[in-house]
């Protein structure tokens, strides 16, 4: 099951690459758009975290069926690590690309000026250059505020299953560091990280799709080892 990133949606070179892998394999596979994002509907401005959460359980409870694997990508990974917390009994393993959990407040709200955390709060919504798009994107009072009530890198987090993360060293969104991080609060399960040295955030290339497809099956055979469906 694949969780895409921040404004990002269910047709990106990932998500594709992980769907003609899994049907080549004979490997079910689903991905899906969040509340505000690609073809679902609503407006992106009113989602929160706890909301693509919401989305995420509720297609992993109505569309799937046994254990799953998570592959979180950015974004995708935080909402992959709360999926794993909320259906422990659900989930054999979770794959992290760029995991950002915490992004709200480690990546936007620690970086704003006190100019621009002033207009957001008093405005409801700044506007941010994207690397990524054409036009700015909006960041909102809500985003922040609601992201504060699922925040994981305070503490250890409670997950059991096996983690593979994959992390670009090039990274300019999201520091590499934060894996490390990520690893050092997973502390109850087994955890690898994989750092790739001229890796950017998105990690869509050839060589950085071989990584993905390679931890996939790596976990895949694993757990089929040990007797899981």
């Amino acid at each position: 099951m694949f969780l895409g990133g921040f404004r990002s949606d269910m047709t990106g070179i990932k998500a594709g690459a992980l769907a003609a892998h899994c049907r080549a394999r004979g490997q079910a596979f689903l991905r899906f758009d969040y509340f505000g994002h690609g073809a679902s509907s609503g407006d992106f401005r009113e989602g929160t975290v706890g909301r693509w959460l919401a989305d995420a359980l509720a297609v992993l409870d109505r569309l799937t069926v046994g254990p799953q694997i998570l592959v979180g990508s950015s974004m995708g990974g935080w909402i992959a690590l709360l999926v794993a917390l909320a259906r422990p009994e659900r989930i054999a393993a979770l794959i992290g690309i760029a995991p950002a959990p915490d992004f709200t407040e480690d990546l936007i709200w620690s970086r704003l000026s006190a100019q621009e955390r002033r207009q957001l709060l008093e405005r409801g919504e700044l506007l941010h250059p994207s690397a990524y798009e054409e036009n700015p994107i909006p960041f909102t009072r809500r985003l922040i505020e609601e992201g504060r009530d699922h925040l994981l890198l305070r503490g250890p987090i409670g997950i059991r299953c096996p983690v593979h993360l994959l992390h670009g060293m090039r990274d300019p969104d999201v520091p590499y560091e934060a894996s490390l991080r990520l690893s050092r609060c997973l502390s109850e399960t087994d955890v690898v990280v994989e750092l790739v040295e001229d890796g950017d955030h998105r990690l869509s290339r050839d060589q950085d799709l071989a990584r993905l497809m390679t931890a996939l099956d790596g976990l895949t055979q694993r757990l089929r080892a040990s007797g899981s469906p």
